[in-house]
């Protein structure tokens, strides 16, 4: 199934691998993800929505092992304090769902901040806009076609 961010990458001419994964609406975790699509947990990157006190809403994207850490993404953002928005925000802000949810043609172009882990890996996974499908590629294409600035954003769980 084609969706709006695959759509996006051919568009860009950007190569790209759909892999599709039983949901468990009960366990939307990067890690559950990783485990269902093959791929190690630390090249699954997870998109969050956050929103900084001088610069408004962004994407932070995460390795799926990680959490975000909100100092290094207001520091990266140029905000003085950054939070999470609430899950019944996310989808108004962005047209996804929790669990579908990716940088890559969302309903507004807002800024996208990647862990600089990614460019580690010569392929990552992040969401296809759906839940289910996910979508492996380049770092550097995925960098490129959200317009991303890469920075260390992630830490250990807590």
């Amino acid at each position: 199934m084609k969706t709006n961010a695959a759509r996006l990458l051919d568009g860009l001419d950007i190569p790209y691998e759909l892999r599709s994964y039983a949901v468990d609406p009960d366990d939307l975790s990067a890690e559950s993800v990783a485990a269902k699509v093959g791929i190690p947990p630390e090249q699954v990157f997870k998109t969050l929505v956050a929103r900084g006190d001088r610069n408004g809403v962004c994407f932070a994207v995460v390795p799926g092992n990680q959490q975000l850490d909100l100092k290094g993404l207001a520091r990266l953002s140029g905000d003085r304090s950054v939070d999470t928005v609430s899950l019944k925000e996310v989808q108004p802000l962005t047209g996804y769902v929790r669990g579908g949810l990716t940088a890559l043609a969302a309903k507004k172009n807002y800024p996208v901040y990647v862990d600089e882990t990614i460019e580690l890996f010569d392929s990552i996974c992040v969401s296809a806009g759906i839940r289910g499908t996910q979508l492996v590629l380049a770092p550097a294409d995925y960098v490129r076609a959200t317009g991303a600035k890469t920075g260390q954003i992630a830490k250990e769980k807590e």
